[in-house]
């Protein structure tokens, strides 16, 4: 898969992001999530993890105002990283996220 490619020096809002991990548990997954969005000046504000029984599962808050990337390329990089270590990775924008599970 593509990425579209990066764009330098917009400037942008504050955007929260809601990122959520799944997947057999296994070294190394927090490490990799975090590292792309740390490439990226993509802020972690808030992180919930747990292991039921052999499945990870994690769920962030970010920022992407001061990122070095839009929304679409954020979800295609931790995309290609969720299937380079073999978790799958959705991303939404928090506007979205609520939408999609209000009551």
């Amino acid at each position: 898969m593509m990425c579209p490619k990066e764009k330098q020096g917009q400037e942008r809002a504050s955007q929260r992001v809601i990122v959520t991990v799944v997947g057999e548990d296994k070294v190394g997954i927090i490490a990799g999530v975090s590292g792309v969005l740390a490439d990226y000046r993509v802020n972690i504000l808030d992180i919930s993890q747990t292991i039921l029984q052999d499945f990870f599962t994690m769920i962030m808050i970010v920022d992407i105002s001061q990122a070095a990337v839009d929304l679409q390329k954020l979800q295609c990089l931790l995309k290609e990283k969720g299937e380079e270590i073999g978790v799958q990775i959705k991303v939404q924008h928090e506007d979205i996220f609520k939408f999609m599970h209000r009551i």
